[in-house]
């Protein structure tokens, strides 16, 4: 599955202060882990955000914002983001704050023991 390059540029652009970005490909995709904990990325044509679970419900009332159901079910603080969440820089920067703000908070993913 190809995924849209120009975003992930524009995502890439917004996290260039951020110290400790790794950009890797997953998902079909991009993913962009920040300290170590997946943070914010793109798979397809829409943004994936990882975000509060507190404020969850209330980021799904947000013009282009959808339940993350890449597993077949929603995953609760994660959401994906369509063009119509994000056609301004000061929308894309608000999705990127609430990843940036999480991630301070998001525990990483525990690895596992070969």
């Amino acid at each position: 599955m190809a995924f849209d390059e120009k975003l992930n540029d524009r995502i890439r652009e917004s996290l260039a202060h951020v110290l400790k970005v790794e950009e890797k490909h997953m998902f079909g995709g991009t993913c962009y882990m920040v300290n170590g904990k997946m943070c914010v990325g793109v798979v397809g044509t829409e943004m994936m955000c990882r975000i509060d679970p507190d404020i969850y419900g209330e980021a799904l009332e947000r013009p282009g914002c959808r339940e993350m159901d890449f597993t077949g079910k929603p995953m609760k603080g994660y959401v994906f983001v369509s063009h119509d969440g994000m056609k301004t820089q000061k929308q894309l920067d608000y999705w990127i704050g609430l990843c940036l703000e999480f991630n301070k908070k998001a525990k990483a993913a525990k690895k596992k023991k070969k």
